[in-house]
């Protein structure tokens, strides 16, 4: 796609930081912070039948207390491969299976893991402002070509790249609020 004005440089600059805020946004809402939530989950798929199936299109998800997380499954036959999942996840996470529901204890976190997690949750928030930083980048060099191919005036092209960093300054923030939230979640005892 030929970018060519100003408006349409800023638009999809402005699109892309936006889909980097929420690619963080996502990895954070993987992170166990102590406290039960079903979004633990939502990224385990289960082999049911030789299909690889989202863990929460075959059971109900929830939290009946801040330490758990309850997975009842809608057909029995799926328990065992439910169970295998959860386990072969990476989560650090120890289903208790009784026959009828799965329960997921979540252990509280160490002071050593918290700082762990932390050190994670700036990582992923500096991969995103990173992104964003390199799609300020590109737009500006869209905006430079636009320019030299006679598209644009330097008038323009220098506000537009003044919009372009206060895109950048307005995502980046957003990035430093969710780590901030999350941080302060973690640390939480």
């Amino acid at each position: 796609m030929q970018l060519t004005t100003s408006k349409d440089i800023l638009k999809n600059a402005d699109d892309r930081m936006k889909k980097a805020v929420e690619v963080v946004r996502e990895e954070l809402v993987k992170i166990r912070t102590g406290k039960a939530t079903t979004a633990l989950l939502d990224g385990i798929k289960v082999d049911y039948y030789g299909n690889m199936t989202p863990l929460n299109k075959l059971a109900n998800v929830s939290t009946p207390d801040v330490h758990t997380i309850s997975v009842q499954p809608w057909d029995k036959g799926s328990m065992q491969a439910i169970d295998k999942a959860i386990q072969s996840a990476n989560l650090g996470l120890n289903p208790v299976n009784d026959g009828t529901v799965i329960r997921v204890p979540i252990p509280p976190l160490n002071e050593e893991r918290r700082r762990d997690l932390v050190k994670l949750v700036k990582k992923f928030g500096e991969d995103g402002k990173v992104a964003i930083r390199n799609v300020r980048r590109d737009a500006i060099e869209h905006l430079k070509k636009a320019e030299k191919d006679q598209h644009m005036p330097e008038d323009e092209r220098k506000r537009s790249e003044q919009e372009a960093q206060k895109m950048t300054d307005r995502h980046t923030k957003d990035i430093d609020n969710l780590l901030a939230m999350k941080e302060k979640e973690i640390m939480e005892v």
